[in-house]
């Protein structure tokens, strides 16, 4: 029996230093529209979010035309870069992804927040076998999660993610036979 993750990187959001209650902007909350129009058509019967509010804002859509509730996972949340603010994000992203067991100060490797959100996925597979799941996450833990399953999702391949997108991850079981992506630019 096939099990479906419909991985859903948030949409774009209003940068506030409060990682947790930043919320989505006005081209967010478009996209949103949009990926609950994607989701529509495929059958979802349950959503997962990250407790983010930019992750939750971005599949609130699709949870209230199947009538569910967002089931909130700590988990899917993002990756902790650091703990103090990041002056050059992009050699800060590098180093972590050359280096799976590096971390900065405060910080979450490579290896500990693949761990966290491979679980989190592996939990959810057990608990909702043969369902459509749609789960609200972020960019670089989505990445993370897909390449424990296929090491070619890397770091390349995040660099060139959208921001909202979708990938489905068709299992048997716990083992990944399947990615599409489902998220359609305009």
């Amino acid at each position: 029996m096939q099990t479906n993750l419909y991985f859903v990187r948030h949409a774009h959001s209003t940068y506030t230093p409060d990682e947790l209650g930043r919320p989505l902007s006005e081209r967010g909350l478009v996209d949103a529209e949009r990926i609950t129009q994607m989701l529509e058509q495929e059958n979802i019967d349950v959503v997962i979010s990250s407790s983010y509010k930019r992750a939750i804002e971005t599949v609130e859509g699709i949870a209230k035309f199947i009538g569910r509730e967002i089931i909130i996972e700590d988990d899917f949340k993002e990756r902790k870069l650091s703990q103090e603010p990041i002056e050059d994000f992009n050699s800060a992203i590098t180093k972590v992804w050359e280096d799976q067991t590096f971390s900065w100060e405060g910080g979450e490797s490579n290896i500990i927040a693949r761990k966290r959100g491979v679980e989190a996925t592996l939990n959810v597979l057990e608990q909702y076998i043969g369902k459509n799941i749609a789960v609200g996450t972020h960019g670089n833990l989505l990445v993370l999660i897909m390449n424990y399953f296929d090491k070619n999702y890397d770091f390349t391949f995040w660099k060139e993610l959208d921001m909202p997108d979708i990938y489905k991850l068709t299992f048997d079981q716990k083992k990944l036979i399947e990615v599409n992506r489902i998220w359609e630019r305009l």
